[in-house]
């Protein structure tokens, strides 16, 4: 099977392509992404693209179908990849995560591509204020460009001939877990992040938000199961979401569940706070029916261990981490500063 990775330079990316080398084995794996984050790596291991049959340096905003021919699978990671990034770069936003995301899916579907993956989130479900947990037949409320951008890709998708390609919308709940590119602008990383450089986690949230958390090990595992994915498990356009159940938590939860791994750690949680309005659980049923072999199997406490354990093994003890290019945002912005990349996010 030969397979192209968008976006294979981030947080995920890393990880799906160790998961499929040891996987499918005999894959041609091909990697696909602007760079943007190439140097912002949190290993002390080899770079993950050594794995790779190829890496192309590309905006995917350039994608055509000579890009893809002889390809079975296209899998679509890259993008401005969350909210704060979102809220910064909002035309360019729509730019990559919605327009360039559906040419693509056209391109691969022109060059006779079988399978197209596409990275999407449960963001799009935005506040649930009954507690209900949403299900893909459920109401949307995007609240953020990010979410709108991944809701207006899926409603595209379902609506442009596919030329009988399958397509799959995987709506992943909020990614966490170490990384070779690590993210520390997610909330669980976040606190793993704290609680090792600080000793103290600050919940600026009275805590009570519901989040839905996916490691970035069982993403990939789900990505598996979409690669292959046969029509009639699911329809030739699929969007699913993808996550556990047992991984539905509170804010506040999380909170205490990295204290209790990481010694002498306090957590602070500011009860005065105003509601969050990025409250909501997720129903994972359907997943779990169309995808029984590819649920999700890592537990909360492996996740925070490894993440304590990848972060000390690169002497990780940064206070002011949250300026660093651990966060994606800062990454970009620097980038501008320095006259490397312009105000639409492409390198001069």
């Amino acid at each position: 099977m030969r397979i192209l990775i968008t976006g294979n330079m981030g947080y995920v990316g890393p990880m799906l392509v160790r998961h499929l080398r040891e996987v499918m084995p005999t894959a041609y794996l091909a990697g696909y992404d602007a760079g943007f984050f190439a140097h912002c790596l949190t290993t002390t291991a080899e770079i993950p693209e050594i794995l790779l049959d190829v890496q192309r340096f590309s905006d995917v905003r350039n994608v055509g179908a000579g890009d893809l021919e002889g390809f079975d699978a296209v899998v679509h990671l890259a993008a401005v990849s969350n909210d704060p990034m979102g809220n910064r770069f909002e035309s360019v936003t729509d730019a990559i995560n919605h327009r360039a995301s559906v040419a693509i899916a056209e391109a691969a579907a022109a060059a006779s591509v079988k399978t197209f993956v596409f990275a999407s989130s449960c963001s799009v479900y935005g506040f649930a204020a009954d507690g209900k947990a949403r299900g893909e037949s459920d109401a949307l409320n995007p609240l953020t460009a990010y979410a709108r951008s991944k809701i207006a890709t899926e409603k595209s998708l379902k609506q442009t001939d596919l030329n009988g390609m399958t397509a799959t919308s995987l709506r992943f709940a909020t990614a966490c877990g170490m990384s070779d590119r690590l993210r520390l602008d997610l909330v669980l990383n976040d606190f793993v992040a704290c609680a090792l450089s600080s000793g103290e986690i600050t919940v600026l949230s009275d805590g009570t938000p519901w989040r839905p958390l996916i490691d970035v090990r069982d993403m990939a595992r789900a990505i598996e199961w979409a690669i292959s994915r046969p029509t009639e498990r699911g329809g030739q356009f699929l969007a699913v979401n993808v996550g556990s159940a047992a991984w539905n938590y509170q804010v506040k939860d999380l909170a205490h569940a990295v204290a209790t791994s990481v010694p002498e750690t306090t957590v602070s949680i500011n009860t005065d706070a105003p509601p969050d309005k990025r409250s909501y659980k997720v129903d994972f049923s359907l997943f779990k029916q169309l995808a029984p072999k590819h649920q999700p199997v890592e537990t909360l406490e492996a996740s925070v261990a490894r993440l304590s354990d990848g972060l000390r093994a690169i002497d990780f003890s940064d206070r002011n981490f949250r300026q660093s290019q651990l966060i994606r945002l800062k990454v970009l912005e620097r980038q501008i500063e320095r006259n490397r990349l312009d105000a639409d996010l492409v390198w001069r």
